[in-house]
């Protein structure tokens, strides 16, 4: 007998945090979005693995990565920064081929991509998940996404000039979401789950926006015409 079909699409932002990964998930009927609570899940497989199935889901991860040395940045990340623009471009952070991620020491790593900084082995955790991961099919439902990219486009495509760790960019951020994704705006204001913070929550909560696009593959992707990996995943990030 054939599954019921829901009478609504569920759709997530996703971002990662201390405690793992901050998840916001939300229900789309018709062209309302009503998020549900937020939870941090401490890693992408307990995300991949969530219930009940996400339609679309926007995470800020790369999917998609190269397998040897080719310089910090991937064409999409290129075409992000250039669309971005100083100085949010910065929150665009550089990708490390797989050789570097799979390296044993950080030593072995550096020697592989020299410009790694400490900032980037901090982030390694979570791009390390995403190398592992995520396969191509899961590219039909998930999709990597960056925060400053979707704040841009609820911007009118003009991008944000002030950050999201100061009070004018978070009161910024939240009148974004407010006016652009009624009855999403309230998650904003919430105290962030354990293992997350105010930032995470904004970032996360905006994410809703892109995934609701690509919901309706009304997104718009960078580049237009995708990079493909050694695995079959799109180099890719939309908004």
């Amino acid at each position: 007998m054939a599954a019921a079909r829901m009478p609504y699409k569920m759709l997530a932002g996703i971002v990662p945090c201390p405690g793992g990964w901050l998840l916001v998930p939300a229900r789309l009927a018709g062209v309302t979005v009503v998020a549900e609570d937020p939870e941090v899940l401490k890693t992408l497989l307990d995300v991949i693995e969530y219930k009940p199935r996400f339609d679309a889901a926007a995470i800020w991860a790369p999917i998609g990565f190269r397998d040897e040395p080719g310089g910090p940045f991937r064409p999409c990340d290129e075409e992000a920064k250039d669309f971005i623009g100083w100085p949010r471009k910065l929150a665009v952070h550089p990708v490390p081929s797989r050789a570097a991620l799979r390296a044993e020491t950080r030593a072995e790593a550096l020697e592989l991509e020299p410009w790694l900084t400490r900032d980037d082995f901090r982030r390694f955790r979570w791009m390390r998940e995403a190398e592992r991961e995520f396969q191509p099919f899961h590219q039909r439902i998930y999709f990597a996404a960056h925060p400053d990219l979707t704040f841009a486009q609820l911007n009118n495509d003009q991008p944000l000039l002030s950050s999201p760790y100061q009070q004018d960019g978070i009161l910024e951020r939240m009148a974004l979401i407010r006016d652009k994704l009624p009855g999403v705006e309230e998650i904003v204001t919430r105290t962030p789950p354990p293992g997350s913070a105010q930032v995470h929550l904004l970032q996360a909560t905006a994410l809703v926006w892109t995934a609701r696009r690509a919901c309706g593959r009304a997104m718009n992707r960078l580049p237009a015409e995708p990079t493909w990996d050694s695995g079959g995943l799109r180099m890719e990030l939309v908004r």
